[in-house]
């Protein structure tokens, strides 16, 4: 028996990391927002690795922070690890990286929630939507109530229809055994969104007393850890430290003696699973001239003694999985907690949605999150930024927020997905970036923090602390521009630094640009101003040793964006196009690119086909244009 049970501006539906950026974003821009999640008890939890951050990961949730958005402060309440990855490469690729206390960055989210105005988290399962006339209006759950809304956002993670295997093992269930998602996968169906089998997996977690830690190699956290919100100043944690080991030769002869009981081999597993994180008899059959394979071994939370064998990601059978562990150095005679399991999944075709998020197929409706293809934490919660910032903008009659390849990580995890789609789980890597250089872990403040304010989501405390901020760097890197500095002053500096002293006097900034000279090396002779904090002096430091790459990077965007802003009618159709390929024709009306620079990012759209499209929106242009006079 349907009843109504609420009205509202935004429904979220699943109160993962997606979900929780995308019901406190529609919130805090003034929407009356329901978050409808299955458990209570599973908001913002973490399934797989209990961390936060990495490659081009740690930079998202810098950029979901600049954006007003709460997973950088949640794991600078929470963490039990820091720690500055990549610091010996350039600063492009430096990541940081957090280990969480899992259970308290679930309980600090909750409660963050709990404590939002305009904010409702209500337990539920969705299993229709509501669809009149083209647009998704709400949701009715299990139970029969039924939720109205203007805008509705789906964050189903790997809910939908969810299969855990484990050896010859099956059977349906959400992640960590929780209860499925499967009548509203049918629902999306029949509104016409189309969908696709994928897969992931988790790896065992073991007792922490039954680890022999002195066969394994320390991974302390940084002694001066960074932070991933710039609102966050200074930190009280506890840092735990992680273990590495490796896989034996052992281990590699008991995943080969037991491919047949693996699902990934057996055919039993029908979903494509994530390239970049393969599990462990994957890489063993893949990668066989290997002879040991990293294993970290991580904690899960300060009260707990379990511990994530990362790196070991399997869907075994349970025997085989305590025998791989115990052939591991510091594992021989380790219990296991849980189980590794596979789990398969329904996912949306990405290339079914706009850049905003909102499907095309039905008005009104966002999917973010693992439901679009990907893979992660962090890139789920970028998209579920993105799609509670868009529901809400659509609720409050304003145009969209797009995030430009040349703007941050976030766009190009979403130009990726709605344009080139994808064949397995999508991980975001720094080499999907083509302005690596600017789109880096230390400026994400500067690129996105207007946005943020923009749309409402940063205070404007917050945007004039952001607004002195930028006015020092650059009032420091004319300082130094303008500040002259003797040999004499300088050249001890020099030769102890292992370059070459000067013969004649040159300013601060010259010297600066040495790539044996750092600032905290200047600052010995050309001391700074006392407002000027860490995170400052770096800013001034990147921009001034990279000024050359990065002026040649802002060309090319230049560049980009006379494409970008080429936009291409709606109403175009692909098929009058004379000259096109028959591809890029399929292509094309597929995908329904907003410019130019989308559509020749299309797969097989190439550029002569973008010259032809070119010539053909100068004649329609022309044609509109002499109807309307």
């Amino acid at each position: 028996m349907k009843y109504l049970a609420g009205e509202y501006d935004v429904i979220v539906i699943g109160a993962g990391h997606a979900g929780c950026e995308a019901a406190l974003a529609a919130a805090r821009m003034g929407c009356e927002t329901l978050l409808l999640t299955i458990n209570l008890d599973m908001v913002a939890f973490m399934p797989c690795n209990p961390s936060i951050g990495g490659p081009a990961k740690g930079h998202v949730v810098r950029e979901i922070d600049a954006l007003g958005g709460e997973m950088g402060r949640n794991i600078d309440k929470t963490f039990i690890q820091m720690r500055m990855l990549n610091t010996g490469k350039g600063p492009a690729v430096h990541a940081l990286r957090a280990q969480a206390d899992k259970f308290d960055y679930q309980h600090v989210m909750k409660k963050t929630i709990e404590e939002t105005p305009h904010l409702t988290l209500r337990q539920g399962m969705a299993e229709e939507l509501i669809v009149e006339d083209g647009k998704c209006l709400g949701i009715v759950t299990k139970t029969g109530a039924e939720y109205r809304a203007r805008t509705t956002v789906v964050t189903t993670g790997t809910y939908l229809r969810g299969k855990i295997i484990m050896g010859e093992l099956m059977y349906e269930s959400g992640p960590n055994n929780q209860q499925p998602s499967v009548r509203l996968s049918a629902s999306l169906k029949e509104h016409g969104l189309e969908l696709v089998r994928f897969k992931t997996g988790t790896p065992p977690r073991v007792h922490k007393d039954t680890i022999d830690f002195s066969k394994t190699e320390i991974q302390p956290g940084d002694d001066k850890p960074k932070f991933f919100s710039h609102e966050t100043e200074s930190s009280t944690n506890e840092q735990l430290p992680c273990w590495l080991t490796y896989t034996s030769e052992a281990t590699h002869k008991i995943i080969n003696d037991n491919l047949h009981r693996a699902p990934m081999f057996s055919g039993a597993i029908e979903g494509t699973g994530p390239r970049y994180c393969p599990s462990i008899e994957d890489k063993i059959v893949r990668f066989a001239d290997k002879p040991k394979h990293q294993i970290f071994l991580e904690p899960e939370g300060k009260n707990t003694s379990e511990y994530y064998v990362q790196g070991l990601s399997t869907s075994m059978p349970e025997d085989v999985q305590l025998g791989i562990l115990r052939s591991i150095p510091g594992l021989e005679k380790v219990e296991m907690m849980r189980n590794g399991y596979a789990i398969e999944y329904d996912a949306v075709v990405p290339t079914q949605l706009w850049p905003s998020l909102e499907t095309k197929v039905i008005d009104g409706l966002f999917t973010a999150g693992q439901i679009n293809g990907t893979s992660g934490y962090e890139e789920a919660a970028g998209q579920g930024v993105m799609a509670g910032i868009n529901a809400a903008r659509k609720v409050q009659g304003k145009d969209p927020i797009i995030i430009g390849r040349s703007e941050g990580y976030i766009g190009v995890m979403i130009d990726d997905l709605v344009t080139k789609g994808t064949n397995d789980p999508y991980r975001l890597l720094t080499s999907r970036a083509e302005y690596r250089l600017l789109l880096r872990h230390d400026n994400a403040d500067l690129r996105l923090t207007p946005t943020g304010h923009e749309i409402g989501l940063i205070s404007d405390e917050r945007y004039n602390k952001f607004l002195r901020k930028k006015e020092l760097v650059e009032i420091d890197i004319e300082r130094l521009r303008g500040t002259k500095v003797k040999p004499d002053q300088v050249n001890a500096m020099l030769i102890a630094a292992g370059t070459a002293p000067m013969e004649h006097g040159t300013d601060a900034l010259s010297l600066l640009r040495r790539p044996e000279i750092t600032y905290a090396m200047l600052e010995t002779v050309v001391p700074s101003v006392p407002e000027m904090n860490e995170e400052m002096k770096e800013q001034v430091e990147i921009q001034i040793k990279y000024a050359g790459y990065i002026e040649k990077q802002l060309v090319q965007v230049a560049r980009l964006n006379k494409m970008e802003k080429k936009r291409i009618p709606d109403d175009i159709d692909y098929n009058e196009v004379r000259s096109l390929s028959s591809e890029a024709k399929q292509k094309l009306s597929l995908i329904r690119p907003l410019s130019i620079g989308q559509a020749s990012r299309i797969a097989g759209v190439t550029p002569a086909d973008i010259s032809i499209l070119l010539v053909h929106l100068e004649h329609y242009n022309r044609v509109t244009a002499a109807r309307g006079s």
